[in-house]
């Protein structure tokens, strides 16, 4: 009897070593079936797709300014907006639909100036005891104005100023609706990255597996060209009528791709 419970014991043993060297066996397989899961994962490779296209801009943009210096605040808004109200008149006279005619910036301030508050401290030196003085008020207001019949916009810069405008701004070519160019340039820079990642897959000697991702560089821009370069706000009495030339529209796109690779 004392041998069969050694036998047992024995036997018991056994099963329960081998039963450890299973569960460590399954450990570390898991483990190793982990790393290598995990290091698959980063077997990537991303490529970078870029287009571009030129399109005629149907679109002209400038601003103007009008502004009014009066004694009264509300003198100096009435002169302001009798100027702007003459100037926006002579828009829509010229076919420029009240929609495309937009104020972009108002604003009323007191004007000061320095004066002494006695003539001299002194017989001999000047005072230098100041106080601001409210002389006025200054009203101004810009206007931004969007010329879709491009032959008239020379025309129109000259005319702003002889109705009241101060300043006016260069003027910008721009295309109205550019989804569907967008559109076809993105779709050309996605194909350009996937014909990259093709070509840099067989140079690798590997295979393209499932698109792990995609990202949009940078928003796809306009880069507006022209002839007319007017520099910043200038004095709008200073133009005659330009001959302005709307030149081309850049819309340009670019975009990563990220692809599995074997």
């Amino acid at each position: 009897m004392l041998q069969e419970w050694g036998q047992n014991k024995v036997f018991k043993a056994l099963v329960f070593g081998f039963l450890v060297f299973a569960i460590v066996a399954l450990v570390a397989y898991a483990r190793l079936a982990y790393k290598q899961g995990d290091s698959a994962e980063y077997q990537t490779i991303s490529v970078v797709g870029v287009s571009e296209m030129f399109v005629k801009p149907d679109i002209a943009e400038f601003t103007f300014s009008v502004m009014a210096e009066e004694k009264d605040a509300t003198a100096a808004q009435g002169k302001s907006a009798e100027k702007s109200n003459a100037v926006k008149a002579y828009l829509k006279e010229m076919g420029v639909e009240e929609k495309d005619i937009k104020t972009t910036y108002y604003n009323l301030m007191p004007k000061y100036e320095w004066a002494a508050a006695a003539p001299y401290d002194s017989m001999m030196y000047p005072s230098t005891n100041q106080n601001q003085v409210l002389v006025g008020y200054t009203a101004e207001e810009t206007v931004t104005v969007k010329v879709r019949a491009l032959e008239k916009a020379g025309e129109l810069i000259a005319g702003v100023g002889s109705k009241g405008a101060t300043n006016v701004s260069s003027l910008a070519f721009t295309v109205d609706d550019t989804d569907e160019a967008k559109a076809q340039v993105q779709a050309e820079a996605i194909a350009d990255a996937k014909e990259k990642a093709r070509v840099l897959a067989k140079s690798l000697g590997v295979r393209l597996g499932d698109l792990q991702s995609f990202y949009d560089n940078e928003p796809m821009s306009s880069y507006y060209e022209s002839n007319m370069g007017m520099g910043g706000m200038m004095k709008a009495d200073a133009y005659s009528a330009p001959q302005v030339s709307a030149g081309e529209s850049k819309i340009s796109a670019s975009v990563s791709l990220t692809y599995k690779i074997h």
